[in-house]
């Protein structure tokens, strides 16, 4: 456990918070310069709430566009390292209410976001190159725990290495979805013409699967991690030119410069300008910094308790990062538990990095019918949900049976006490022929909202067609 606890160059983890504050900083601007503040949290009547996050809201009126503002000045703020501690946990609260308000605008990196928003608030970030330490002089340090640098480290490691996992299912083995969406990249530059080729939509799918898997230790191992990251860096390039998603690219290039000696932004400076740094220089100085670390130990032990007290906050500490790092391992894994193709029923996707593993059209419909009367209607669900959502509704069942309660419980209000609803959805995933994604006969009204498998999902049966 004492490497835990061992000093380490900090400049690596002044270069990740200033990433991460500028990188957040962009992506909030994204909101109000396409005008998705109004879109996705005033405009909707309904919002898809994650299990068990029915009380989150949005703020009323246009309260949402001064959240929005808060955040870009958090994120400022945690760019320069001022008032640190408070402006992490900020965002991350700020940061977190917005994604948990509607699940309907779910995205991988937007959890990501969240989790390392998490883990910043508790790594020493400001303790150099900061506003905060400038006015603050006693928490000025040249080093910090080499656990604030770790749990970074194996937050990146689990996502590639559960993204890469995720990939071991039989579609993406055989191409696909990476094939379709090839296909319809032709116009990209240069090798645009090559991507209807069936070897490329094999490269990019078996290429995509062994990153994942590798890159980590080849990240781990000195003489190949300058290579795996221009590896991973030629990916995040790529991935961000052809699918356009937004900040996960360059977000994964900061987490991944990680990997690298903590000291890496001070050689690099060191080299631009032409520097050639003495070895012997730099160990002597990472020698007087553990010899200062000690030092400060030594002075603030003035009595057998203050060791006790310190190894009992080893201990929580430990035993913190090992809870969160198990929930992280274990979570994206449940969808193991969920019978057959969960690309398709969509049961444990989410929180599990399956990161561009599915495209799912579907299409669909659904009807109110009131027995007393026994009339049967269409729902419109333009009258209740954007275009984004009631397109996303029809993709993930357990946000269908949701808006399903909702608009039964609407209409109860209005007087048809035994309302039913049923949806009548035809999907296709990965240019399958179409078929029923959920049983048509079944009323959603009265299906609980589980995290169990759903019976009212119908398995899928189409084979997955031949290559063109």
């Amino acid at each position: 456990m004492g490497r835990l606890f061992a000093p380490v160059d900090i400049a690596s983890l002044v270069f990740f918070r200033i990433a991460f504050g500028l990188l957040m900083l962009w992506e909030v601007s994204r909101y109000f310069s396409n005008g998705w503040i109004q879109r996705d949290y005033i405009d909707p009547v309904f919002h898809f709430s994650y299990y068990g996050f029915g009380w989150v809201q949005p703020w009323p009126g246009y309260s949402m566009y001064l959240h929005f503002l808060a955040l870009a000045a958090l994120a400022l703020c945690i760019a320069f390292g001022l008032w640190y501690r408070v402006s992490t946990v900020l965002f991350f609260l700020g940061f977190a209410y917005v994604f948990l308000i509607d699940q309907a605008y779910y995205l991988n990196h937007f959890y990501l976001i969240v989790l390392f928003g998490f883990l910043l608030i508790f790594v020493p970030a400001h303790r150099s190159f900061s506003v905060d330490a400038l006015r603050r002089p006693e928490i000025r340090s040249g080093t910090a725990p080499a656990w604030a640098l770790w749990v970074l480290m194996a937050q990146m490691a689990l996502v590639y290495f559960h993204a890469g996992l995720a990939k071991l299912n039989s579609d993406w083995l055989r191409g696909e979805p990476m094939r379709s969406r090839l296909a319809s990249k032709t116009d990209f530059p240069l090798v645009g013409a090559l991507y209807t080729e069936e070897w490329v939509a094999y490269l990019f799918s078996y290429g995509g699967l062994l990153l994942d898997l590798l890159i980590v230790p080849l990240l781990l191992w000195r003489r190949t991690r300058l290579v795996a990251f221009v590896f991973a860096l030629g990916f995040h390039l790529m991935n961000s030119q052809l699918f356009g998603i937004g900040v996960f690219p360059w977000f994964a290039i900061a987490a991944t410069t990680l990997f690298f000696p903590p000291s890496w932004p001070q050689r690099f400076v060191g080299f631009l300008r032409g520097l050639r740094r003495n070895p012997r220089r730099q160990e002597e100085a990472s020698e007087r910094g553990r010899e200062e670390e000690q030092e400060t130990r030594e002075e603030n032990v003035t009595s057998a308790a203050v060791p006790a007290r310190l190894r009992a906050r080893q201990w929580v500490v430990f035993s913190l990062l090992g809870v969160f790092l198990a929930v992280q391992l274990l979570v994206p894994l449940r969808h193991f538990l969920y019978p057959g193709n969960v690309s398709w029923s969509q049961e444990g996707h989410r929180f599990a990095w399956h990161m561009l593993l599915r495209d799912m059209d579907a299409k669909g419909r659904l009807y109110a019918t009131d027995p007393e009367s026994g009339r049967t209607w269409q729902i419109d669900l333009s009258e209740y949900l954007t275009r984004r959502q009631a397109s996303n509704m029809l993709r993930w069942p357990d946000m269908t049976l949701q808006f399903s309660h909702w608009i039964g419980e609407k209409y109860r209000a209005q007087g048809h006490e035994q309302i039913e609803v049923r949806a009548r959805v035809l999907a296709s995933l990965h240019g399958r022929e179409p078929q029923f994604l959920i049983d048509p006969t079944v009323d959603l009204t009265k299906q609980p909202r589980t995290l169990a498998p759903a019976p009212w999902v119908l398995p899928l049966e189409e084979p997955l067609p031949p290559p063109a």
